[in-house]
């Protein structure tokens, strides 16, 4: 098993929060339809959501990379 780096972590957790959180604007986005500053509403909870979230995502990561829980020796 090839080690991992932790540059693919962070690139992981980029790419990720980038497809989450556009999820998330748009779901706010439809949840804020009627009202007038809808757009600004889900974009504030989108960058809100995905600055927290990626940090999280990044140390769940090396946690998890810390275990050997679910690994195979070759």
């Amino acid at each position: 098993m090839k080690d991992q780096s932790r540059l693919r972590h962070i690139a992981k957790a980029i790419t990720w929060r980038v497809i989450a959180s556009g999820t998330t604007f748009l779901l706010a986005l439809i949840f804020f339809q009627d009202h007038p500053q809808a757009l600004e509403n889900a974009t504030g909870i989108a960058v809100a959501e995905s600055a927290l979230k990626m940090i999280f995502y990044y140390l769940h990561e090396r946690a998890w990379y810390k275990f050997r829980f679910g690994l195979v020796k070759k």
